[in-house]
């Protein structure tokens, strides 16, 4: 998303036509983070709040809620709710460690599955996660269908790639932790 989409983005939120911000806590055994999540408008899809650097794009982290709320703030950005949604990856992870012996968190790995997501498209896919087929399409409906008992071995190791390459997105993707509202100026 170039400058002028995030500035669109959040106009359309601040007339309440669409792109709406929410303060989200993302919460692993190895990065936490409160983020901004940008829900879209229409069939346009959701993504992670990213900021353009020289090379890539960085992913603003805030320590706690109250940190996002006064960069958002600052910024002329509402909040389309008061509370942050929470996402946890700790069981997420403690089932990727052995997911042959475990049960299926189901709504973790969903969860986090749309997450990851959406942080691949706010950083312009950048750090793409494997590419989703059928295979991936069936996974996905019958996680969300509360059936991740049936997923076939494909299936299977199709949600363990996906749900493994975003994990490494999350923990390695660049941040910008609690970003300036304004530019200093040198003097």
């Amino acid at each position: 998303m170039t400058e002028i989409e995030t500035a669109d983005v959040f106009a359309a939120g601040r007339r309440g036509e669409g792109g709406r911000l929410y303060a989200y806590r993302v919460r692993g055994l190895g990065r936490s983070g409160v983020v901004l999540w940008i829900g879209g408008q229409g069939d346009d899809p959701d993504r992670v709040l990213t900021l353009p650097a020289t090379d890539h794009r960085r992913v603003p982290v805030f320590v706690t809620v109250r940190q996002l709320r006064v960069y958002a703030s600052r910024k002329g950005w509402r909040l389309a709710d008061s509370e942050a949604g929470t996402l946890e990856l700790a069981p997420v992870q403690h089932w990727l460690e052995a997911p042959k012996r475990r049960r299926v968190p189901a709504g973790a790995v969903l969860e986090a599955w749309n997450f990851f997501e959406d942080l691949d498209r706010g950083l312009g896919g950048a750090h793409r996660l494997p590419r989703q087929g059928a295979v991936h399409n069936s996974a996905y409906e019958k996680l969300f269908g509360g059936e991740c008992t049936a997923w076939t071995p494909d299936e299977l190791r199709a949600v363990l790639e996906l749900i493994t390459a975003g994990m490494e997105l999350w923990n390695s993707c660049p941040v910008i932790v609690k970003p300036l509202t304004r530019r200093r100026v040198c003097r």
